[in-house]
């Protein structure tokens, strides 16, 4: 390829991503459908991201640091130096870290988030440092994506990854879409989304029908979900047929991550399609490459053009970096509680007083802060009663989340403090549902935290809980409830 036509291209990446993202940002996290044409503010400069934020830092540190070697190691340790990010699996990603869990154990340990988008997005600069090598953007993307995501998280960075880096050597898209079905797992649940997405786009163009059939069966609580999220950016691209603006606003406009699926789209359509990104959508954004000032420890390129040319100086410097793997005896990170039964759990009112534990309780440990209750040996109208310590070694303000798709009571230190008939679970601090969550002034010392639990239905047989204490600023506070 021309010089000059990668460059383009390159550019045209980062240029699609930075409108797309700007399309949908004020939309993040709509259910949707939206119904947008053009920008909803129109914006003076195009609004920061995590999509490029961390796409810039690799940037800048595989161009000095670390001299081109592409690590999970290398990743791992950026993680905790240099991203001030709390949200959902990067919190998760960032307190494994911090615990000395190393990836690819920190992207899957402990972690809700597994099919969060956090790493798909992150997934252009492979293809621009592997053009036309769908298989070797994939293996860049993979060492990237499990820091902190696991199975269709990972895949979705390498589908993306693979179908971008194919995106440099032509406009099929069809082929694209297999180059990145090639390289994930084919019984995968994302390769399955991805398989029927296409079907449905060749049976009807209909926007209304091709969303629905896609909520219907991959629709998810968690408006991150992969599973969700990449069949709409696949269903864009198809219904778009090249068209760039119709294509990014498709995109937002079946609601959901809207700003990581228009950023996306619009970053595929400026790699096939550099000259597809009028001016219509260019002059409100400009080309100043806007950070996050959550990202540290790099100076950044001034401008979209710049970064261009840093990520293209990087092609032949780039490395995978053959070192062994590290691993941890995850079971160091268990953490007990005492367990018993209380009958019948419907029977007083729990805001005026907690239900005793019965005497000796059951010993038992969980292993870590997600994690499985088994309803099956629970007798009916009986609430299963599950206590622990955490200690804090100084007075602070904290954020404590308890969430399950269960019925639901917490106590801490005695008193009440929230509780819920069941419902959907999206255990992030940032982001819980109501009556999943409370904000708390605590002393130094031991407190207790006790949780009942009953199933939500006659056929609840089991059910996932996520605990945990953030600080004021969402970020875990890690190991408080380990010894």
């Amino acid at each position: 390829m021309e010089k000059e036509v990668f460059r383009k291209k390159v550019l045209g990446a980062w240029l699609g991503k930075a409108v797309g993202g700007t399309l949908g940002q004020p939309w993040e996290g709509s259910r949707g459908p939206l119904a947008l044409t053009y920008y909803d503010p129109v914006p003076a400069t195009m609004m920061p991201n995590d999509d490029l934020d961390l796409q810039v830092l690799w940037a800048c540190k595989l161009s000095c640091e670390w001299n081109g070697a592409i690590s999970r190691k290398r990743f791992g340790e950026a993680w905790l130096k240099c991203i001030d990010f709390p949200f959902d699996e990067y919190g998760v990603a960032i307190r494994n870290l911090k615990l000395g869990i190393p990836a690819p154990q920190s992207g899957k340990y402990d972690n809700w988030f597994t099919d969060g988008l956090g790493s798909a997005i992150r997934s252009e600069i492979w293809a621009c440092l592997a053009p036309g090598n769908p298989e070797l953007a994939a293996k860049y993307a993979f060492e990237d994506a499990c820091v902190d995501h696991d199975g269709n998280g990972i895949y979705a960075e390498q589908f993306l990854a693979a179908l971008e880096s194919l995106a440099f050597s032509g406009n099929d898209l069809s082929a694209m879409i297999q180059a990145g079905l090639s390289v994930i797992p084919s019984d995968s649940g994302l390769a399955e989304a991805i398989r029927d997405t296409v079907e449905w786009c060749a049976e009807t163009s209909d926007f209304s029908t091709i969303r629905s059939r896609i909520l219907g069966k991959y629709g998810s609580a968690n408006f991150t979900d992969v599973k969700m999220n990449l069949p709409f950016m696949v269903a864009a691209l198809l219904l778009g047929k090249g068209d760039f603006g119709k294509s990014i606003c498709t995109a937002v406009n079946f609601g959901q991550d809207t700003d990581c699926t228009g950023a996306t789209v619009g970053a595929i359509l400026g790699i096939m399609n550099p000259d597809s990104i009028s001016a219509h959508w260019l002059e409100p954004i400009g080309r100043t490459l806007v950070v996050s000032p959550e990202i540290s420890g790099i100076t950044p390129p001034p401008t979209l053009d710049e970064f261009t040319d840093l990520v293209i100086a990087l092609k032949e410097k780039v490395f995978l970096s053959e070192e062994a793997d590290a691993s941890v005896d995850l079971s160091r990170f268990r953490i007990p509680f005492r367990k018993s039964v209380f009958f019948p759990w419907f029977a007083g009112d729990f805001r005026k007083f907690r239900p005793e534990m019965t005497s000796p309780a059951e010993p038992v440990t969980v292993p870590g802060n997600l994690f499985e209750l088994d309803f099956s040996d629970l007798p009916a109208d009986s609430l299963l009663m599950m206590e622990t310590e955490f200690q804090l070694d100084a007075p602070r303000k904290v954020r404590l989340l308890v969430n399950t798709p269960a019925n639901m009571r917490v106590w801490l230190d005695g008193e009440f403090r929230f509780g819920r008939e069941g419902g959907a679970m999206v255990p992030a601090f940032h982001r819980a549902l109501l009556n999943q969550i409370c904000d708390l002034e605590l002393d130094a010392g031991m407190h207790t935290l006790t949780m009942g639990f009953a199933p939500a239905c006659w056929k609840m047989k089991r059910t996932e809980v996520l605990f945990g204490l953030a600080d004021s600023r969402n970020h875990w506070l890690t190991g408080v409830f380990r010894k």
